[in-house]
């Protein structure tokens, strides 16, 4: 049986993935403020999130800490251009990513997924943050991870003024 957080990642990204889809690319590439990120580059964020979020759930299953590095989210979306980037790429990669991190969450052992660990860094790299003096559980990071997708896929939807 699927996991609760694996099966909402899947249905949202095919139900947002086909959604996006039809926004024109001159419409994902406006900024609504100049120093606010178009949808392009809130979806490029979402990408490297993915990226950074796989290693992590990667190593969570062979280390026994959680104390993984984070990242400069401004400084990873300028340097990749996202506002360049054609929309359907950008689209198309998100959601293959997206797929693969539900098969990861799928394929993880329950004795694992929730396994509490310290130390842990979680108060500072995670959405949620959890207490530095409290345990972590890589179940919490894959529901963390899916929150945080859901977060900022709004935050798209209001940009592209498409939520209602």
């Amino acid at each position: 049986m699927p996991l609760d957080f694996a099966e909402d990642l899947r249905h949202t990204v095919a139900k947002m993935a086909d959604a996006l889809a039809a926004i024109p690319d001159d419409a994902a590439s406006r900024r609504p403020a100049p120093d606010k990120w178009s949808a392009k580059e809130i979806m490029g964020h979402l990408i490297d999130s993915a990226a950074n979020n796989h290693a992590r759930f990667v190593r969570a299953q062979v280390q026994d800490t959680f104390v993984f590095l984070g990242y400069g989210q401004d400084d990873w979306v300028a340097v990749q251009q996202y506002q360049r980037a054609s929309w359907p790429d950008l689209l198309a990669l998100w959601r293959e990513y997206n797929l693969h991190i539900a098969r990861i969450m799928d394929a993880t052992s329950p004795d694992i997924r929730l396994r509490e660990r310290h130390p842990h860094n979680l108060h500072e790299i995670a959405w949620q943050p959890i207490p530095v003096d409290l345990p972590a559980t890589l179940d919490h990071m894959m529901r963390d991870y899916v929150g945080h997708l859901h977060h900022h896929l709004n935050q798209i939807q209001d940009v592209l003024g498409a939520r209602r």
